[in-house]
């Protein structure tokens, strides 16, 4: 379901980096990974400020049928609207699939294939949705993998 996917992404990276390689940080690509398996499991326990958490300032959302979302604040408002819409709603399953991790310096770029499971209230049938997303995240002066862009739509189901 759109409203879940455009909560964002994922966590605080763990620690910051030591030394670099080639222009690429060592370890960066453990960082991303550590990023993404914390974003499946806050969208798991429907941790909207943890996921609020991880988007820069200036980040931009690019969802299917809506306007750019120009900032954090603008991301924020657009998913707690949808969120007062939904009450009662619960994520049962987040699986997310990251490919092509790719990094330069503080910037990365991955995709990823997503099928999410949400559950009604008063036993409505589940929600069962796919979805593809592109990110580019930028490592802050913090040390913090944000997220600046994401970009998403439905992928076919099976």
């Amino acid at each position: 379901m759109s409203w879940i996917r455009g909560m964002a992404l994922a966590v605080v990276v763990v620690g910051m980096a030591g030394s670099t390689f080639g222009g690429v940080t060592v370890g960066a690509k453990e960082e991303i990974e550590a990023f993404n398996k914390r974003y499946v499991e806050m969208h798991l326990k429907m941790d909207t400020a943890g996921i609020f958490a991880t988007w820069a300032e200036d980040g931009v959302s690019l969802m299917p049928g809506e306007a750019p979302l120009i900032g954090k604040k603008a991301i924020v408002a657009w998913v707690e609207n949808i969120l007062t819409q939904m009450p009662g709603y619960k994520v049962v399953k987040e699986e997310i699939d990251f490919h092509d991790i790719q990094i330069s310096g503080d910037w990365a770029s991955e995709w990823a294939t997503e099928h999410q499971v949400v559950q009604p209230p008063d036993g409505k049938p589940v929600i069962d949705s796919r979805g593809k997303m592109a990110l580019v995240l930028h490592r802050e002066a913090s040390g913090e993998w944000k997220v600046k862009q994401e970009m998403w739509n439905q992928a076919p189901k099976p």
